[in-house]
């Protein structure tokens, strides 16, 4: 299987393509559009901040090659963000594959912490990618922004408030927590992503 990960100006694609690599999959980490178009599945990653993220993926015509993907994208922090339609991070207009807009999250007591740092459980699973996992499994998060609760929400994590810890559109997956760093749990949705 020929799976590619996205590569820009943003942090955590090592750690990706290293939780693939243990999956038995030797993914190719390109910007490449033709090997990217011809890729069976695409991993859009990120840890950055999104205007500046947003900046270089429109300079380098990557925004319009992301929304034009056929094929299953699975979008992971940032990545999830980016794929939205607006983010207070640097008030920055975002690809719009999900009609939703990225928020701050404000703490409202004293044990609130932002960024939401460390292991969640996420519930109200909706898509193919949490198949075999129990509602209310552990997975590892580390944000600072989220997005409501929508229409495309595919999993609800609660931290402050409800928010969408996973969102599923068409062809497009996106969790807000990192598989890559959430043991067996993110393993599983891995290997769901990659069996779509």
């Amino acid at each position: 299987m020929n799976v590619a990960i996205i590569k820009y100006n943003a942090g955590n694609i090592f750690s990706v393509d290293y939780a693939l690599r243990r999956l038995g999959i030797e993914p190719i980490i390109t910007a490449d559009k033709e090997i990217l178009q011809k890729a069976d599945k695409i991993i859009f990653p990120g840890v950055g901040e999104a205007r500046n993220t947003m900046h270089y993926l429109k300079e380098n015509q990557l925004d319009i090659l992301i929304k034009d993907l056929k094929q299953p994208v699975l979008g992971i922090c940032l990545g999830m963000q980016l794929m939205c339609s607006h983010s207070e991070e640097g008030d920055v207009d975002c690809l719009g594959i999900f009609d939703a807009e990225v928020k701050r999250f404000h703490s409202l007591q004293h044990e609130d912490k932002v960024p939401h740092m460390g292991w969640n459980t996420i519930t109200h699973l909706q898509s193919k990618l949490f198949e075999g996992l129990d509602n209310e499994e552990f997975v590892y998060f580390v944000h600072s922004y989220y997005v409501p609760l929508n229409e495309c929400t595919a999993a609800q994590t609660d931290y402050i408030l409800p928010y969408s810890s996973a969102l599923h559109k068409d062809n497009f997956y996106a969790t807000q927590f990192h598989p890559e760093k959430s043991g067996k749990n993110g393993e599983k949705i891995l290997s769901n992503f990659l069996d779509l």
